[in-house]
């Protein structure tokens, strides 16, 4: 216990007790004071810490929520990624390599790398900043696929629409039908130097001879425009078809047409019927395929709808050297 000292005082003749100094007493209320303040400022760190507010609550709620959305996000993101991916591969190995289009190059699908950080003010942002600029990156890789995706599928389209255009335009089946006509030997007369039914020498034979009898019906070997159809020197009453893409067919020694000029037709389509006009020793007829303004063998073009031993055989009838029947 700190012992109090005393003074005379020579005015009141009494021992008075010595009062503290000034500055002691304010240094000691200046330390209170301070250990105040400092009580203070650790109860409210403490109570931050541990009991936040009610906003803070709700920003913490927020943020967790934000949290598993991110979460929720980028696992659908992966899965839309492999479709993506998966839809590519397909496309580029079965469609595109079917229809003989060049793939889309691996690296332009995947885009570019490096460059300018585009998503720096995202990152900027402290705790999901760094997550929420890679989930972009990838949701805007992910865009630029599936557009790259949608203009590579509109390519192919346009192409199997044209490709299917070109197939259905192309002559590729017999002008007479097979339950009108047999292949044996004497039946066909095929494209090369044949020998010539008056002269007796051997000619130059531009097309095929089918022998049928009169009024056995023809049809178109593809889809095309009717070019002419009407008399034709030597040809007798003739059909000619432009199907498109370079190729056109001719039917000559009909006994009668039945299109006009100008007429569209699809393949298989009664374009007349067989005859012996024109310079002809019978019934039967002739037909010729131009590609590219050329004469060419008709029989490359007549294997729709033909097993491999059947196109053989009529490949080989074609090819006896016989007798054509046109003069």
């Amino acid at each position: 216990m700190r012992r109090e000292k005393f003074v005379f005082n020579p005015r009141t003749l009494k021992y008075d007790g010595l009062g503290r100094p000034l500055n002691f007493t304010l240094l000691k209320a200046f330390g209170f004071l301070c250990a105040a303040v400092l009580t203070g400022l650790v109860f409210t760190a403490v109570v931050h810490r541990y009991f936040p507010s009610p906003g803070e609550r709700m920003l913490m709620q927020e943020l967790e929520i934000a949290k598993a959305e991110n979460e929720a996000l980028a696992t659908e993101y992966a899965d839309l990624s492999e479709v993506v991916s998966h839809l590519h591969d397909r496309s580029n190995n079965t469609v595109r390599l079917a229809l003989r289009m060049e793939p889309v190059d691996d690296d332009v699908f995947l885009g570019g790398k490096g460059g300018h950080d585009a998503y720096e003010d995202l990152r900027s942002f402290p705790n999901v900043g760094s997550e929420m600029a890679d989930l972009r990156a990838r949701v805007d890789q992910l865009r630029y696929q599936i557009d790259l995706h949608s203009r590579s599928i509109d390519e192919v389209a346009d192409i199997a629409l044209r490709k299917e255009d070109m197939l259905a335009s192309i002559p590729s089946i017999k002008p007479i039908r097979d339950d009108q006509f047999t292949r044996k030997m004497e039946n066909l007369s095929g494209f090369g130097f044949r020998i010539h039914p008056t002269l007796g020498v051997n000619k130059m034979h531009y097309g095929i001879d089918f022998n049928c009898r009169k009024g056995t019906e023809i049809q178109a070997s593809g889809k095309g425009v009717v070019e002419s159809a009407g008399q034709h020197a030597g040809y007798g009453n003739c059909v000619v078809i432009d199907h498109g893409y370079g190729f056109k067919s001719r039917y000559a020694h009909m006994s009668s047409i039945k299109v006009k000029k100008g007429q569209k037709v699809d393949r298989g389509h009664l374009l007349g019927l067989v005859g012996s006009t024109g310079q002809s020793t019978g019934d039967h007829l002739h037909y010729e395929i131009e590609k590219d303004g050329e004469r060419v063998d008709p029989i490359q073009y007549c294997y729709d709808g033909l097993t491999t031993e059947e196109y053989r055989e009529l490949v080989t009838a074609s090819r006896q050297m016989n007798m054509s029947f046109d003069e």
